[in-house]
């Protein structure tokens, strides 16, 4: 699974976001669209740093790195998370 599907079925299975995980666009805002709050977004920190086996540091947990599906994945990627086996290239 890649990041970006693994940071979908996050929001749709363990935060509850009411948009279906194939319509979840990668630009689509994280707040405006999906409807996280500031509780939801500290969830997601730590869902991820579980699921991808990273830690989120504090300056790194800002908006602009939450802001969407892909801004959150690249952050992932950045801060070196394993490529899922399978992903292929992306």
């Amino acid at each position: 699974m890649s990041i970006e599907a693994t940071v979908k079925r996050i929001l749709v299975d363990d935060l509850f976001v009411s948009v279906p995980q194939a319509e979840i666009g990668l630009d689509d805002g994280l707040r405006d669209v999906l409807g996280l709050d500031s509780l939801g977004f500290t969830e997601l920190r730590a869902q991820c740093e579980y699921a991808f086996d990273i830690t989120i540091p504090d300056e790194d947990f800002v908006p602009e790195n939450f802001s969407t599906v892909r801004d959150l994945t690249l952050l992932v990627k950045r801060l070196g998370a394993p490529v899922p086996d399978g992903a292929g290239s992306r």
